[in-house]
């Protein structure tokens, strides 16, 4: 009988310095919507403390913190030496907040990228771009 590794589902965890938003804080937010969203399901690894604070060029306490205070929602459960794993908690995120959440990220990257000179025609333009790369590449 042959046995598989579960494979490790990864998300692109990503942080942004000038949201005000702390960084434990926008962890937590990206695993709950992650959830929400089923990227992640009951079951499923985070990846380590260490190696999530190297990629994202942060204190592993820092993770440790948001992986810590995602436990005391329930949302997680940590296995001494096995890891963290999402719990079978129900997470769901209303379309008013996903709004929310989607305003202020893409405020910030027009705000960005408009201090570069690009007009808002420009973006709208590159992001179809981009979208229909996307879909080409899915096919």
């Amino acid at each position: 009988m042959e046995t598989m590794a579960k494979e490790e589902k990864q998300i692109e965890f990503t942080l942004d310095p000038k949201s005000g938003v702390p960084f434990y804080k926008q962890i937590i937010h990206q695993v709950e919507m992650a959830i929400a969203d089923g990227r992640f399901v009951r079951g499923d690894q985070l990846p380590t403390v260490r190696s999530l604070a190297v990629d994202l060029k942060i204190n592993p306490n820092t993770v440790a913190r948001a992986y810590n205070e995602l436990e005391i929602r329930g949302i997680v459960t940590t296995q001494q030496g096995t890891g963290t794993f999402i719990s079978d908690k129900k997470m769901e995120i209303s379309d008013v907040e996903r709004e929310k959440i989607l305003s202020e990220i893409s405020r910030s990257f027009i705000t960005s990228a408009r201090s570069y000179g690009f007009s808002l025609e420009e973006i709208i333009e590159y992001l179809e771009e981009l979208n229909r790369a996307e879909d080409s590449w899915a096919e």
